[in-house]
């Protein structure tokens, strides 16, 4: 079996199907997170920092940095911040020095900006996991050449300028073409995550079944490729045994997902699961989308 390596200055994550499970940390994101990006407007990265420390006491392996803020008052003062490519570039480099400061696990660079994506990979220390690159001409031209410049991985996400399709053929096929243009690049079918895109089981009840059928195809026929899975849209959390759900703001039982760690107070535990103090509840219960 081949293996994915990424690394930090002194850690490494390998992912492969012979692997332990590596769970990435998603909460490093402003992306609808109104007060997060408030804050990092301000210059200020103390819940950047404390995502950073919790989502590593909970056992996350990697943490994602994406640095999709907006920045409303700056861009009502300045127009050059309401272009994405004047504020995600110095952003993502403030966003790894903050986290590569306090915690020492590898790092998923996170940007639809690509030279937000190469500014990640001037500040990383080790061999970080790009996210991400789509089936896109364009992207595949912007994002394939950094791959290869910097030796990283990439996560390959099987979705193109159609949008995600709900056929698995065209997932395949969409992930058989970035592989492809990969290679062109010199890019080793190691360096490749396929993120085959699971689509939730609410909206299509043969989903499940899908995915099976296509991470195997994408395994045999694509040379051993690996995949990212997002776990929570295979699972509805309402059907999580009532003592590992948490009470959300408006009074609802919810399941508990571990890309999302406040509010911490789970019956019977009163603090995170991996046994940190309980933290004040954010005002609102969110679902976050994806590990």
């Amino acid at each position: 079996m081949t293996r994915t390596v990424i690394e930090s200055k002194t850690k490494t994550v390998v992912i492969g199907f012979d692997e332990p499970f590596a769970v990435i940390g998603e909460r490093i994101n402003p992306t609808g997170r109104k007060k997060l990006a408030a804050e990092l407007e301000l210059g200020d990265f103390s819940t950047v920092e404390r995502d950073a420390i919790e989502q590593v006491a909970c056992g996350a392996n990697i943490l994602d940095i994406n640095s999709g803020a907006v920045f409303s008052n700056k861009m009502a003062e300045d127009p050059r911040y309401a272009d994405n490519n004047f504020v995600e570039p110095p952003l993502m480099r403030d966003l790894i020095a903050r986290v590569q400061a306090i915690v020492d696990v590898p790092l998923c660079i996170d940007s639809s900006v690509p030279d937000a994506l190469e500014a990640g990979l001037e500040m990383a220390e080790g061999r970080p996991l790009l996210n991400s690159v789509t089936g896109e001409e364009e992207r595949l031209e912007r994002v394939l050449p950094l791959v290869k410049k910097y030796n990283v991985p990439v996560v390959a996400i099987a979705n193109d300028d159609t949008g995600i399709s709900e056929d698995p053929e065209v997932r395949f096929a969409v992930a058989k073409r970035i592989v492809e243009r990969a290679a062109d690049f010199g890019i080793p079918a190691h360096d490749i995550v396929v993120d085959p895109l699971v689509m939730p089981i609410g909206a299509m009840r043969t989903a499940g079944q899908q995915v099976f059928t296509l991470v195997r195809r994408l395994r045999d026929e694509l040379g051993r490729q690996h995949h990212l899975r997002r776990v929570q849209r295979l699972v509805r959390p309402a059907t999580a045994p009532r003592d590992q759900r948490r009470l959300s703001a408006d009074g609802d039982w919810r399941g508990h997902d571990i890309g999302d760690y406040e509010p911490c107070a789970i019956a019977g535990n009163g603090g995170h699961p991996c046994g940190q103090p309980a933290h004040e509840p954010r005002p609102r219960w969110r679902e976050v989308d994806r590990l």
